[in-house]
């Protein structure tokens, strides 16, 4: 088994209700909660780029407002998601909103005080990111803890209702508040839904973990092989890829969004509520389509059909001059939005086994967050120099660009495959005693071929070692034996004992057949021979004094 086991017992009350997954108490009480909470964050980014207009309208310091949130969220959720794989995800959750609440609760003061400035904005945005980078990779773990497992399709699909709601009246909400009452309002709804969050949480107790069979893993080993499982898996490279050209130019629109209300429409915070609340619109209308135009489309199409849509929201966003076309860009934005991000989501759960999935997909949300923060920062600069109009139209025409560049690479291309364990490989019994820690530990495998079936099975053993590198090896080849004809020998290095123990429970029944496909060209039974480097003796250097001047010349 891996060192952060998934298998979690069955979560209280697991038993069928005919209310379907509304009659489990605590998936209710955390929807409720992180509903309030949804519509508090969508009030809040509202209050916070608006406010920002306020203070300092200039475009380089509005994106700057975007480039704060995001570029926590892009630096921290990578370690933040190893830490979810091996640490309680629960406790982790509890302390990442605790904090952000009373940041949250800090910085209302200060604006109910008329004490907000720039960079204290800027300040409070990045912690709150911090925050927020921390807890992210957590919260793709928590639903499963929540269900069953036969109630969890429609668990995701209620929290992604949950949330296009929240960011369709949450921006207008937050948008009339700031018109009709204070500019501190929202960010007191914000403080509210914290609170809200948090106390669901601390009530809410987690099932059990069934009970690990290998010790965990080390915090910077988990990070480490989260990275090189990415990097050698095709479906996840072909994922990040395309992410990262879509919101690298579909960032525009959201960072000069305040912008565009106030310059391009000369009106005021309503306006800009009412933009990101047909956004959120937008975004209801795309899930609830989603499933009939993958069925029509398939992936790959419909990720492009959404590139289209925001090529076309972004230069519509940049020739509006009256309201009813820049809600129609934004309704057009924020439905091919959420089908790009829903269908990029699902590539990267397909591809990703249990063991890794949290750390998984903290690298696509990193890819996510700073392709947003680049791209924030870029197009708040364009901006400034050619006004927003011509960075609109700029940004249209690099994500054009980028569709036609990325075109080839294929989305939930592993939807097929069987990623559960193999467990097929037999654990070994070592004649001398070897420590968990000791190593590197060198793997050889020898294989007999029949030399016709060469070229076929130099094909396979490649794609072998894809999975050694995917699941733990750093270092892999494959070498012919020039003096034997027929004679292939493998070999790869693993950091320890108990990363190769590891490695032999992350294999997968994917995996598996792989192997199999390779086998076939074998002429008998690949041998197998583990070697082990010997613990090393850490002598103290001797310290030799420095020759003085008289020493030197004698």
């Amino acid at each position: 088994m891996t060192s952060q086991s998934k298998a979690e017992a069955e979560p209280p009350g697991s038993g069928r209700s005919r209310w379907g997954v509304f009659g489990n108490v605590a998936f209710s009480v955390i929807l409720a909660a992180s509903s309030l909470s949804n519509v508090g964050i969508a009030m809040f980014d509202t209050s916070m780029s608006w406010l920002m207009t306020s203070l300092n309208p200039d475009p380089m310091m509005v994106s700057a407002v975007q480039v704060a949130t995001m570029l926590p969220m892009f630096l921290l959720t990578i370690p933040a998601g190893a830490l979810a794989d091996i640490v309680d995800s629960r406790r982790l959750l509890i302390g990442a909103q605790a904090a952000v609440a009373a940041i949250a609760i800090a910085f209302a003061v200060l604006v109910s005080a008329g004490l907000a400035t720039p960079t204290k904005l800027l300040v409070t945005t990045f912690a709150l990111g911090i925050g927020g980078a921390i807890a992210a990779p957590v919260w793709q773990l928590i639903t499963p803890k929540l269900v069953p497992k036969d109630d969890l399709d429609s668990a995701i699909a209620i929290n992604n209702a949950s949330y296009s709601v929240a960011r369709a009246i949450g921006p207008a909400l937050g948008g009339f508040a700031i018109a009709a009452l204070s500019i501190d309002v929202p960010f007191w709804c914000y403080c509210v839904g914290n609170v809200a969050i948090v106390a669901a949480v601390v009530w809410w107790r987690a099932p059990r973990r069934v009970k690990e069979t290998l010790p965990a893993e080390r915090f910077t080993s988990a990070v480490r092989t989260g990275l090189r499982y990415v990097r050698h898996n095709r479906d996840m490279d072909a994922t990040l890829i395309r992410a990262a050209a879509f919101f690298l130019f579909g960032s525009a629109y959201w960072a000069l969004l305040p912008l565009i209300a106030r310059g391009q429409l000369n009106n005021g915070a309503a306006i800009y509520g009412a933009l990101l609340g047909m956004i959120g619109f937008g975004s209801i209308v795309g899930s609830v389509a989603l499933n009939w135009l993958k069925e029509r489309l398939g992936p790959d199409r419909l990720a492009a059909l959404a590139t289209v849509g925001t090529i076309g929201a972004l230069a519509m966003y940049g020739a509006a001059k009256a309201l009813p076309l820049a809600l129609l860009a934004s309704f057009l934005g924020g439905a091919s939005w959420t089908v790009m991000m829903t269908t990029l989501f699902v590539s990267a759960q397909v591809a990703l086994p249990d063991w890794v999935r949290g750390r998984g997909m903290a690298i696509l949300l990193t890819a996510y967050f700073g392709a947003m923060t680049i791209g924030s920062a870029a197009w708040g600069k364009v901006a400034s120099v050619w006004g927003v109009p011509t960075t609109l139209y700029v940004a249209a025409a690099g994500a054009f660009v980028a569709l036609l560049a990325t075109l080839r690479l294929r989305l939930q291309g592993a939807a097929g495959l069987d990623l559960s364990p193999a467990l097929h490989w037999s654990d070994r019994t070592f004649v001398l005693p070897v420590d968990d820690d000791q190593g590197p530990v060198l793997v050889t495998v020898e294989y007999r071929i029949d030399p016709n079936d060469r070229a076929l099975f130099m094909a396979a053993i490649q794609e072998i070692g894809l999975e050694r590198m995917r699941d733990g090896a750093f270092a892999w080849n494959a070498f012919e034996d020039v003096g034997e004809v027929g004679r292939v020998v493998e070999t790869f290095l693993i950091q320890s004992l108990l990363e190769l123990r590891h490695l032999r429970a992350r294999v997968t029944k994917a995996d598996q057949l792989a192997e199999e496909e390779a086998h076939k060209y074998l002429k008998e039974p690949p041998r197998v021979d583990f070697l082990v480097a010997p613990k090393r003796n850490r002598e103290k250097r001797r310290a030799f004094a420095p020759l003085t001047p008289a020493t030197a010349e004698g």
